[in-house]
């Protein structure tokens, strides 16, 4: 077989009062890791010695000031400011929030210009980020708007993947922003990904009603009656079903029947998908032409710099990045001669996984 590429995986620091670098440090700890990539952390090597102090880690840094000087079998930094940082674990500071920012815009610029291949970033603060030059709800807005195509919250595990119709809006609005147009978006991006990024062939989505038991013909609502089933019907080529009821969907185990799941608003979707696989899930923005990930939290704020956090959802996001990149690859080479016979799977070693 193949063997896997070693690619370059971007990582944009998050918050610095947050539990970002400890969930970094250690995750690359474990010097196996640098058998299935080469990790660059976009930040500074004063900031990162910094932490590497405090929680007293073993990583070894190797600090550069331009992609072009990477160096493969190192965790690299790339200093993207160079002054010392007033860090205060646990606190919210605006100022704090700008060094998130300029981690993200440089690993985000990287990205655009393939000197790296993946993204992996570790949680912002949403308060904290704000400003005149940056109103973005989140990374996944952002990302949209500098990379291009219809992006989709797309939380993920091997075993479970919930899309979302419509991720950070006000849950009053959620009525009104959903269309037909909407759906057959999201429907679309999500039957794309898990066709070209999971390599799923011939994939069952399933999609949840917007109101409680899916509007009870009316009774509760006519918002599923209106727009989102003569939606889906419209598209049940794409083997999509629904919409059903969301209270009982995963507590009957009926999500185990499908490949892809697509929620109408955040909490229907994150609850429990958060509740079935926390400290394993990923969130993966789909629908983008780069590859960007991330772990299923935040910034945990409560526990930041107690060195208590798990990294295990940070870990799964950086498997699961390289694992999109090589499906995407593996899809794009057998697109260019479809006649020919199917490429063989990546082989995919052992990896290293927290118990």
């Amino acid at each position: 077989m193949e063997k896997e590429k070693k690619i370059k995986l971007g990582i944009s620091i998050g918050d610095l009062n947050g539990i970002g670098s400890e969930i970094i440090l250690k995750t690359f700890e474990d010097i196996r890791m640098l058998e299935f990539c080469t990790p660059i952390i976009f930040g500074s090597i004063k900031t990162m010695s910094f932490f590497k102090k405090h929680f007293d880690s073993g990583v070894n840094f190797h600090g550069i000031n331009h992609t072009d000087q990477i160096v493969d079998g190192k965790v690299n930094v790339v200093n993207v400011w160079k002054e010392n940082v007033d860090i205060n674990f646990g606190e919210e500071d605006s100022k704090i929030g700008e060094y998130s920012i300029k981690s993200l815009e440089a690993a985000t610029n990287a990205l655009k210009d393939n000197a790296i291949d993946v993204l992996v970033t570790a949680p912002i603060h949403k308060h904290n980020i704000q400003s005149e030059s940056f109103k973005f709800p989140g990374h996944t807005n952002y990302l949209a708007e500098k990379l291009g195509g219809k992006s989709l919250m797309f939380m993920i595990t091997d075993t479970l993947k919930v899309g979302l119709l419509t991720d950070h809006v006000p849950v009053k609005d959620v009525s009104s922003q959903i269309t037909a147009e909407l759906i057959n978006e999201k429907v679309n991006t999500v039957y794309k990904s898990l066709v070209e990024d999971f390599g799923i062939r011939k994939p069952k989505i399933a999609v949840l009603g917007i109101n409680p038991h899916a509007g009870d013909n009316g009774v509760i609502g006519e918002e599923d009656d209106a727009i989102l089933r003569p939606t889906l019907e419209a598209i049940k080529d794409k083997m999509v079903y629904g919409p059903y009821s969301a209270d009982s969907f995963f507590g009957s185990s009926n999500y185990k029947n499908f490949d892809a799941i697509i929620a109408s608003y955040h909490d229907q979707g994150l609850i429990p998908f958060k509740t079935i696989t926390f400290g394993h899930g990923v969130n993966y923005t789909a629908g983008l032409s780069k590859v960007r990930t991330s772990p299923d939290h935040g910034t945990a704020f409560e526990i930041a710099g107690k060195g208590e956090a798990d990294n295990g959802s940070f870990k799964e996001a950086v498997f699961k990045a390289i694992d999109i990149f090589n499906s995407r690859e593996e899809y794009n080479e057998y697109a260019k001669n479809p006649l020919r016979k199917a490429p063989k799977r990546l082989e995919k070693p052992t990896r290293p996984r927290d118990k």
